[in-house]
């Protein structure tokens, strides 16, 4: 069990949990900069993202309100998009909601990679629940000498590349989100050239979190292989 505290194989993960700390004060500072600069418009959040959809010809989407700084999103099993401060006319809210909106047209145009996420939802999720126990059950029976906590050890670690895959696919489906929010602002001319260089500020932030979490999975993975190679290899 000791592996699990080897220095080789926990230094993985530092590099990461640094990066990923680095991302969540990066856009919480970002975002905390713009929550309380108003756009020259004055066009809310909600606005912003209804007159995106407008002209991108996307109908029936649904915005409400969601009660968790930070927690937007767009859900497309209702065709919902949920803006945390939907009624500011902040440039940061307006940036996040134009990105959300991204999202709703992605979803409408069939987006590849979105549609290619929304496929690996179920792995990633089962992945989520079951990696982790699935390989530490595993580990006490390779511990007891058993090949069957072998199989266990990689059936976790094939679980938990599904989570990968699903951080690695996000990536593309987040940048070109926030790269059709940006050209859509500047084209209707919803927020000025300077406060767009703001839009900008708070989504490559955000987006630095999602690489964060990417880089975190694969530390993890890797993590998880050396370990069970060490655990293999005592068994030989």
């Amino acid at each position: 069990m000791l592996w699990l505290f080897d220095i080789r194989t926990l230094i993985i993960l530092i590099p990461a949990l640094l990066f990923a700390f680095y991302a969540q004060y990066r856009v919480r500072s970002a975002y905390a900069k713009y929550a309380r600069v108003a756009t020259r418009r004055g066009i809310t959040a909600a606005e912003a993202a209804t007159e995106l959809l407008a002209r991108a010809g996307v109908s029936g989407v649904r915005i409400e309100s969601i009660g968790r700084t930070l927690g937007d999103h767009y859900d497309p099993r209702t065709r919902t998009l949920r803006l945390s401060r939907p009624h500011s006319p902040s440039i940061a809210d307006v940036g996040v909601a134009a990105h959300e909106a991204g999202h709703a047209i992605q979803h409408a145009q069939r987006y590849a990679p979105l549609v290619l996420r929304s496929a690996v939802v179920p792995v990633a999720s089962l992945g989520s629940q079951l990696a982790f126990p699935l390989f530490f059950i595993g580990l006490l029976f390779a511990y007891m000498g058993s090949q069957f906590g072998i199989t266990l050890l990689y059936a976790g670690i094939a679980l938990f590349a599904g989570v990968v895959l699903f951080t690695l696919i996000t990536l593309p489906v987040e940048f070109d989100a926030s790269r059709r929010a940006i050209q859509a602002l500047s084209r209707t001319g919803l927020v000025t050239r300077e406060e767009l260089g703001a839009v900008k500020e708070v989504l490559y932030a955000a987006a630095l979190t999602y690489v964060a979490a990417t880089a975190m999975a694969i530390a993890q993975l890797l993590r998880l292989l050396l370990i069970a190679s060490a655990v293999s290899g005592r068994r030989r």
